[in-house]
């Protein structure tokens, strides 16, 4: 199994695009090389392909606060789980069932009205799980560009003291304290371990 992240800026023409695709690349590039794991494309939309699907989640969190971090730009995804049929040089023409849940998933959200889902062959695993990101989304949604940084910072470098993120981003450690509290990412956390609870049985 895999994990493919199809997924389109919201609002791309607002910012200054080489602003937001800056930020986009960099997180993208954490996790592959282009065009063979991740490429974008019509201007303001993207394909991830994620090795170990347990990573998919946690990836698209990433690219989350990444994008948020630039005030008044958001990013919308659509997670597919699936095997892999057709590898090709560049992740858009690749296929299999993971791509083909990613791409089906990303056309139907702006009609469901969702910036993230996940869909997979278990329509429990769905079920469960679109449940925690309707309820996640509420919270990110929300996020402010400085506690959508602080995110990105702490889930980039999970080990990393508060002390130590504050440095990085030029805050005092109590400010660093403060957003993660405010963008709630105790509960981010927990929802990250319970979906790789859940992924590890499909």
């Amino acid at each position: 199994m895999i994990g493919v992240i199809t997924g389109d800026i919201i609002n791309s023409q607002r910012t200054e695009p080489a602003i937001w695709l800056k930020a986009l690349k960099e997180v993208l590039e954490n996790w592959g090389k282009t065009p063979k794991q991740w490429e974008i494309y019509r201007g303001d939309s993207f394909q991830l392909e994620i090795k170990n699907p347990a990573d998919a989640l946690e990836a698209a969190l990433q690219i989350k606060a990444a994008v948020k971090s630039i005030r008044g730009t958001d990013v919308r995804m659509a997670i597919g789980i699936g095997d892999k049929s057709h590898n090709a040089e560049k992740v858009t023409e690749s296929n299999g069932s993971a791509f083909v849940y990613s791409g089906e998933l990303a056309e139907e959200l702006k009609r469901l009205k969702l910036n993230l889902a996940i869909r997979s062959h278990n329509t429990s695993f769905n079920s469960d799980m679109n449940l925690y990101l309707k309820l996640l989304i509420i919270i990110i949604d929300g996020w402010s560009d400085n506690a959508a940084k602080t995110v990105f910072a702490a889930l980039q470098q999970p080990d990393q003291l508060q002390v130590e993120i504050g440095k990085q981003l030029g805050i005092k450690q109590n400010a660093v304290s403060s957003r993660l509290k405010r963008a709630h990412f105790d509960e981010i956390i927990e929802v990250i371990r319970m979906y790789n609870y859940k992924i590890a049985e499909l």
